[in-house]
Order: structure tokens, then sequence, then C-alpha cells
């Protein structure tokens, strides 16, 4: 774990240039937990321009940790998800890209893993001020233990001028893939400044942003993980 005190800053503008486009989905009954793989599949082929894209990233779809007596499912493939009517899919992309995409998804029926959706009318919403993001899966490898991985991260960050003040790493989750599992651990970033805070968010770390990797999302704060953690 990183713990350095925060200078005072001033909060920015937050740019509109990377947006997320969320898509309601429709005729969902089910969708394994384990389904990065196919998900970024099954949108490439529909999107090939997804591939390519630099600043293109794709959330994994998650939902409620238990609803209804529902507990949701440990991680894998033969495991089921079970969406209500407010899950959603997120794209991550360049505004520029905004039109394309609503054109290219927007009624669209998806298959993967025996599952299918349709994709409703899609909404932009804008990335976040806060200064804590979280990413569900960042890229680990097999001979890393956390502080290794965490002073990994902070390298690569300070490369490109992102300074890491806090940092909680979790435990590391595999990925299915036909070439192998791809191994991750799931990563909280607190009191960045607000340009790193944003940076973050429109490119993310890491490799496979297509399978839901190295995305950060706005989280409520550090600290009770930190105390829960010790």
């Amino acid at each position: 774990m990183f713990w350095q005190e925060t200078d005072q800053e001033t909060q920015p503008q937050i740019p509109q240039d990377v947006v997320d486009v969320m898509f309601p989905l429709q005729e969902c009954k089910s969708l394994p937990v384990d389904h990065a793989h196919a998900l970024a599949n099954a949108l490439i082929d529909a999107v090939p321009w997804l591939a390519e894209e630099p600043r293109a990233a794709i959330h994994t779809i998650h939902v409620a940790g238990s609803q209804n007596g529902w507990e949701r499912p440990s991680h894998g493939s033969e495991q089921q998800l079970l969406p209500s009517r407010r899950t959603k899919l997120s794209i991550r992309i360049p505004r520029a890209r905004l039109d394309d995409l609503k054109a290219a998804l927007e009624g669209q029926t998806l298959a993967l893993d025996g599952a299918g959706f349709t994709l409703g009318q899609a909404k932009e919403r804008p990335l976040s001020a806060e200064k804590t993001l979280f990413a569900r899966y960042v890229i680990a490898q097999a001979d890393e233990d956390e502080e290794q991985f965490l002073r990994r991260i902070a390298s690569e960050l300070a490369q490109r001028g992102i300074k890491i003040r806090k940092a909680l790493c979790g435990k590391t989750l595999s990925l299915s893939t036909p070439t192998g599992p791809v191994l991750t651990r799931s990563l909280m970033l607190a009191e960045l400044s607000p340009n790193d805070a944003i940076a973050l968010q429109q490119q993310g770390v890491g490799a496979h942003q297509t399978m839901g990797c190295g995305i950060f999302l706005p989280h409520k704060g550090i600290e009770a993980v930190a105390q829960a953690a010790s």
C-alpha cells in the first residue's frame, strides 16, 4: 500500500473528449460471470474499429452483489449473472466516435457463450471529477506479489506524469480466453490530482482494455477499504 499526504488542488473542468456510452440490456435473462473475452469479441465483430481505437474500452457487465435474496456467484465461466432491467453495457470511447457507435449498436442483438441480449437506446455519461478511482481488473504478472504489482504500476504511471499517493490492490483473478487465462488484480487509487484522475479515466492502464482491464471508475473512497484490510 502506498500512502502519502495530499496537497490542496483546484478542481479543473472535466473535458468532454472521452465519454462512457451506456446501453440498456433488453431480453437478457442471464450472462456468464466470466464474460470479458466473449463480450469483447461480440462487440468487435459488430463494431470492428473498437479493436483499433486506442482510447476505446469495454466495461464488463456487473450487477448488484445481492438482490431479492440472490447472491452474486463466484467468478467463473460456468457461473451466471442475473441482470436486472437497470443493468447496462458501458463502452468508453472518444466523443468523436459517439454517433458511429450508436448507429452500429442500438437495436442490435449480441450473442455470447450461449447467452444473448439486445441493446437499447444509448445515453452518454461524462467522466467523473472523483479523485478516488477503482479498476476491477488490471493486468498482473504471475511472478509478482502485491508490493511488486503496485510498484510496477506506479512506475508505469510515473512515466506518463501521473503520481500515485495512495493505492490498494485486491486479490488476483483470472479472465478466461481461448489461449489461456489472463491474470489480473483489482486496483484502487485515492487522492489523485484532478488532472491525473481525468487522465487515468481517459487512457486507463495496461493491456486488454476491450476486455474490461485497466478501466478506472469513480469510487467513494479508500479509507474504509484500508481499515478493513488492516
